[in-house]
Order: C-alpha cells, then sequence, then structure tokens
C-alpha cells in the first residue's frame, strides 16, 4: 500500500485522514504535536467556566482506535518534497502522498506578550480563565478584547470569535450583578471589523453593542500593547486591565524548514484541488494552505474540512488516472453560530447570499449541541451530516 502521510491534527488533518482511512486502499499516518484535536469554536466558553478545559477536547488516540490509522505524536522539525520526506524531533518519515494540515502561525505585534488569547495554543484559553478570574474577584475593571489582520493575507484573519467572547463575557458579568462595575469595549484597526460576515450581521453587531453598553475603537492602527492597555497609531490609548488579541494568522515557523512555494504572507501556494504548486502528490489544506477567493473570504474549520475530504478524494483520483478532481473554490463560505451567552445568530455568506438568522436563548442551546455533535461525529458515535 502506498504510505500518505498527514501532518497536523487539526480540523483538517483530522478529516483527511478519517475519509483516507475509510477508503482502505493506502497506508495512512497522522502526525501531531499534541495528543487532542483541540475544538476552538466552543473554546469561548472556557474563559467564563461554561465548559471545562479538557472537554474541548478530542483524544486523538480515541479517533485513531475507531478508524484505524497510524497515530505519531512528534513535531515536524522539516520537510524536504525534493527528498519525499518529512523530518520529526524523534524520526525521519517518507511518503508517497503528503498532506500539510500543521496549520499557521500568529503575527506577533509589539508587546503582544501582555495579551492573551483564545486562538492560540490550547492552554491560553485558561490563561486567560485566571485573569478574568482575578477580575472578577475584585469585583471591577476594564476589559479589551480585539483582533488583528495581515495586509499580504485578508484570509488570515479570525474575528467571530472575538465577537463571540466578548457578548459571552457581557453576559457572564449580568448573571454575576457585576456588569456595571465593568468597562468592556471591543478594537480592531479596520473600519467595519466584522464586515466579512454581510451587512446584515454588521448592522446586528453595531446595534447590540449600543444596547449592551459594550464600547469600540475601530478604524485605528495598533501601534504596541503595553500592560494597561493598548495603544494606537493616533497616539491615543485604550486602558485596560486584561487585553484579549486574536492576532492575524501568517505562515507557520515550519515553512522556514521546507522547500515548498510560499505566498507573500507564508502560507503554502496551492491550486484549486489544493495540490502544491509544481507538485502532483503534495497537498495543504486548512490554515497552511494560501486562499483564493472574494475579499471576504476567511479561514474557517468547515472550509478546512471541505479541504481535507476533497484532497482525499483526490489522491484517490490520481492513483486511478481519473480526472474527477474537487476543488475548495466552489465551496468557500463563511458559516458560523455566532453565540452570545443567552442565545445565537446564525450567519452565512457565499458569492451568491448573505444570510443573518437571530436566534434568542434557543441559538446558545444549539451551539451547545454542536459542539457535542462535533464530538460525536469524530470519534464515529453518530452519524455525519452532509455538509457538516
Amino acid at each position: 500500500m502506498k504510505k500518505v502521510l498527514i501532518l497536523g491534527g487539526g480540523f483538517a488533518g483530522v478529516e483527511t485522514a478519517i475519509d483516507l482511512q475509510k477508503r482502505k486502499m493506502f497506508d495512512v499516518t497522522l502526525v501531531s504535536d499534541r495528543d487532542f484535536l483541540f475544538v476552538f469554536p466552543i473554546s469561548i466558553w472556557v474563559p467564563i467556566h461554561e465548559l471545562k478545559y479538557e472537554n474541548a477536547q478530542i483524544k486523538l488516540a480515541d479517533i485513531q482506535k475507531k478508524y484505524g490509522f497510524n497515530l505519531i505524536i512528534d513535531k515536524v522539525a522539516s520537510v524536504s518534497a525534493g527528498e519525499k520526506q518529512v523530518t520529526l524531533e524523534n524520526q525521519t518519515l517518507t511518503y508517497d502522498y503528503l498532506v500539510v494540515a500543521f496549520g499557521g502561525g500568529k503575527m506577533q505585534p509589539k508587546g503582544v506578550e501582555y495579551t492573551t488569547t483564545i486562538c492560540g495554543q490550547p492552554q491560553q484559553t485558561l490563561q486567560l480563565r485566571e485573569k478574568l478570574d482575578a477580575l472578577v474577584a475584585k469585583g471591577s475593571g476594564k476589559i479589551a478584547i480585539g483582533f488583528g489582520g495581515n495586509p499580504k493575507d485578508k484570509s488570515a484573519v479570525r474575528g467571530g470569535p472575538a465577537f463571540e467572547l466578548i457578548f459571552n463575557i457581557n453576559h457572564y458579568l449580568k448573571k454575576k450583578g457585576l456588569r456595571d462595575d465593568f468597562e468592556l469595549t471591543m478594537f480592531a484597526p479596520m473600519v467595519e471589523p466584522g464586515a466579512k460576515m454581510g451587512k446584515g450581521a454588521l448592522q446586528a453587531i453595531h446595534k447590540m453593542f449600543k444596547s449592551q453598553n459594550i464600547k469600540s475603537r475601530f478604524g485605528k492602527k495598533i501601534t504596541e500593547f503595553m500592560a494597561d492597555g493598548v495603544m494606537f497609531e493616533d497616539g491615543s490609548k485604550l486602558e485596560s486591565d486584561l487585553v484579549m488579541f486574536i492576532a492575524a494568522g501568517a505562515g507557520s515557523s515550519l515553512m522556514k524548514n521546507t522547500d515548498l512555494p510560499l505566498s507573500e504572507a507564508g502560507f503554502i501556494k496551492v491550486n484549486d484541488y489544493n495540490q502544491v504548486q509544481g507538485y502532483t502528490d503534495i497537498f495543504a489544506i486548512g490554515d497552511a494552505a494560501a486562499y483564493e477567493g472574494p475579499d471576504w473570504t476567511a479561514k474557517q474549520g468547515h472550509i478546512a474540512e471541505v479541504m481535507g475530504r476533497n484532497v482525499a478524494h483526490n489522491i484517490v483520483e490520481l492513483e486511478k488516472n481519473g480526472s474527477n478532481m474537487k476543488g475548495y473554490q466552489a465551496h468557500l463560505s463563511i458559516m458560523c453560530v455566532m453565540d452570545m451567552g443567552n442565545g445565537a445568530a446564525f450567519v452565512y455568506r457565499d458569492r451568491k447570499r448573505e444570510i443573518m438568522i437571530p436566534m434568542p436563548i434557543v441559538g446558545h442551546w444549539l451551539k451547545q449541541a454542536w459542539g457535542k455533535y462535533a464530538k460525536w461525529s469524530k470519534l464515529g458515535l453518530i452519524r455525519r451530516l452532509p455538509g457538516m
């Protein structure tokens, strides 16, 4: 059997491993630097004690046991496409097909060490929880929630979780009777952060900010983070006791140790079939890949999974000398259930339409249900719904 080597234990890599293993045509190996898949979309509840940290994880060994692919917990050191080998910290592997799915890195603005995040390393959600707990124990404070953009790649931005977090913290403080003693501010360098989701969603967010007394600082470039706040290009400062910042995506530092073609932002260049430019046997998916698409294109988990399934199909096609390859461009969309703690809004956008449906109360339950579905379906305990 030919060897398929998959680098990365996130949504993209795991989806590829599961789909390929089901076909029973290849020797499939998944390499991950941590032993669990972290379900980032529900980690917004870890800082407010609505979800335990370990319950945002799915053990990769449990997924491997269900489907039977090979699993190696190790860190990638380098990739040599020319020699068709991948060097890990503890061993060197060869392959017939390679799928790069180890995600991307983050931009590092000045003073970012003074911030914490929910879209970085999983353990950083615990750091955020500790800082929020300290402020709640104090009984008052200023909290700033924000995200940044990458001018070299407009798809490398994650603003949705920041909106969800500030609404959830708002609801959390209300339940504790402390909301009036806290100042909540959202900040971002874009004039209209959230515009990727569509006009309806953008208008709804502004209304929510006004009704919930959430302040905003938009349209000003961030120059520096400090221990007590955020500095902007006009010299103004947003004072804060706690800053949660989702830095824009950038190419992984691992890319320095590969001979793969990279975009200006450091992501791997691919075609519509996720084949790396210049190669037929190497694919890049998820946050590792350079996306091409409309200005509103964003790297999201559901697109990463589409890419994973497509790549599994495309590898089979290559083996059969077939031509029925599948591309990711036709599936580009923004889709999320934006949770607010006491409700949510369903947001969807593609090339043809923009949808925003408010879901008071029930929306929060639906997002919780999705979290359970995501875990159970990955473990093969329930059947996967088409397109999800």
